[in-house]
């Protein structure tokens, strides 16, 4: 067990006296880290796998860039986010908290850099995952929209219809995390069920009422429709849209303080999830491509998802049709419900060690159901907010939601970054001699977790992930045609450079000395 002692300046000091089960583990694991357990550990390897899973389960966005084109680009995203993982993996092993990127590059990072760089990279992973939930909530919304659409034939859609829409699945998915205790694990483990089962429920009735297209037209036939100079460009700006299926990777990170055995349990989650993501990604993709029919009646369905005019295509069922997209729908929802847990705890964690305006507020927990409430709230409102801009650009919305895959991956690069040169300079242990030494901080011993790549593959994995990552972010910045209007510009690139102007402002103004990084709460 481990008893706590109130210290005069507010921090903690903890008396490990042996712990007797795998929670007190985890949390002494967490004392070392020097932070407090305040949130209550109810996840297991299946709930937290199940939640990972239903965030990166997304089949739409995979038909652009050509049949063959979106093949291979599939395969490339996959590898890549499988060595990403990898070394996303390895860092939750090592230091398991809520914090994530900024707590492992505050720990990588030199001394003199730490602050700082730990500081951008907490300000672009809130970029990253407030966009990424927004961009859940409002596809989870418009999908549901096209359904509607395409069931009934002279439903008038309008843009408010989808901003409600979106405002119902928010309201949904705050009900579900604030209800508390095992509820959430408990939904996310059913919903990982329904996520297998339901995939083999939309790609048996697909592959075989639809009518095939060639192994030639699926494999060998690369599209152009932006009209690049280049196929090679061509496939690279569509690959994004690969790479955005798979994003959101570092969920499971963000719930390791409600995770049991999270120095295991959050490396396996990852791998497992890439591995059944991708598995059930590639044979949709593939199934898909082979039964997509007419591609341009696809491309400019009424409904704005392909997959709905695909799935009708193949079917020939409305009944038919509409029970497939049900199936994607309560994916949908399901990943909004996780989404906005994963997000608020990335918040409340960078809020509890100082790094965001009103941080007093936003990293308060509830004592009666152990989760940060006031962070929740936040999380909801920007993207019920956000939800607004569709009524009057739907555009101007899709600019600021792609800003989701530049801020997350810019947090990956920095901390995959820094982990690879420590790696290479060997000086990360493999044991930790003491047991009351507080490592992995600035300044700290830096040891490994029981989840690691030895020798020289490890350093070849990091290495590929970064390059992976740095053409990731290269591309999500480009337009989807060439020589765009200014509508269908992609404006990412100003949003992600104005939130890292606005955040060195703050910074300099007031963040550089009230943040030091990973606030220390416990001693040992």
């Amino acid at each position: 067990m481990v008893a706590y002692e109130l210290k005069s300046h507010g921090s903690v000091t903890a008396h490990a006296e042996g712990p007797t089960s795998v929670q007190d583990r985890d949390n002494l694991q967490l004392q070392r880290l020097g932070k407090k357990p305040v949130l209550k550990r109810n996840f297991g390897i299946l709930s937290i796998l199940g939640f990972s899973c239903t965030i990166l389960g997304t089949w739409e966005g995979l038909l652009g860039g050509g049949s063959g084109g979106a093949v291979y680009a599939f395969i490339f995203a996959w590898v890549g986010t499988a060595c990403t993982f990898v070394v996303l993996g390895e860092m939750g092993s090592m230091a398991p908290t809520s914090g994530g990127q900024y707590h492992w590059c505050s720990m990588l990072a030199p001394v003199k850099q730490q602050k700082f760089l730990s500081y951008i990279t907490g300000w672009m992973a809130v970029m990253g995952w407030q966009t990424a939930f927004a961009s859940a909530s409002y596809l989870c919304g418009t999908e549901i929209q096209g359904t509607a659409i395409l069931a009934h034939k002279y439903y008038n859609a309008e843009a408010w219809h989808g901003t409600l829409i979106v405002w119902a699945a928010l309201f949904a998915a705050l009900l579900a995390n604030l209800v508390g205790g095992k509820f959430l694990p408990r939904l996310e483990a059913v919903i990982l069920v329904v996520h297998i089962v339901g995939f083999f429920g939309i790609l048996i009735p697909l592959t075989y009422m639809s009518e095939h297209k060639t192994a030639d037209e699926v494999f060998l036939q690369f599209l152009n429709s932006g009209r690049f100079s280049t196929q090679g460009v061509s496939w690279f700006v569509g690959m994004t849209s690969c790479a955005f299926a798979f994003a959101g990777g570092d969920a499971a990170v963000h719930m390791a303080e409600e995770i049991n055995n999270a120095t295991l349990a959050i490396p396996r989650a990852l791998m497992m999830s890439v591995g059944i993501n991708g598995c059930l990604g590639f044979g949709m993709l593939i199934a898909m491509l082979f039964c997509l029919g007419n591609m341009d009646d696809a491309l400019n369905t009424p409904t704005g998802y392909p997959f709905i005019e695909v799935f009708y295509q193949g079917t020939g069922s409305m009944a038919g049709s509409l029970t497939m997209c049900s199936i994607i729908l309560i994916i949908a929802v399901c990943s909004v419900v996780g989404l906005l847990a994963a997000t608020s705890r990335q918040f409340w964690s960078f809020a509890r060690d100082r790094g965001v305006p009103g941080w007093r507020l936003w990293s308060r927990v509830s004592p009666s159901t152990q989760l940060p409430m006031y962070s929740v709230l936040l999380t909801t409102s920007i993207s019920w907010l956000l939800a607004l801009i569709n009524i009057g650009s739907s555009v101007a919305l899709n600019d600021v939601l792609s800003m989701a895959v530049s801020g997350l991956y810019s947090s990956y690069l920095i901390v995959s970054s820094l982990l690879l040169i420590r790696r290479i300079r060997g000086d990360i242990s493999l044991y930790n001699d003491n047991d009351d030494e507080i490592v992995n901080l600035p300044g700290k011993k830096l040891v490994w977790g029981p989840f690691h790549v030895p020798g020289i593959w490890g350093i070849l994995v990091n290495a590929f992930a970064v390059i992976y990552i740095v053409i990731v972010i290269f591309w999500s910045f480009w337009p989807t045609e060439m020589n765009p209007s200014v509508t269908d510009m992609n404006y990412s690139v100003v949003g992600w450079g104005g939130v890292l102007l606005l955040a060195t402002l703050y910074y300099l103004v007031r963040a550089r000395r009230i943040y030091t990084g990973p606030v220390v709460e416990v001693s040992l």
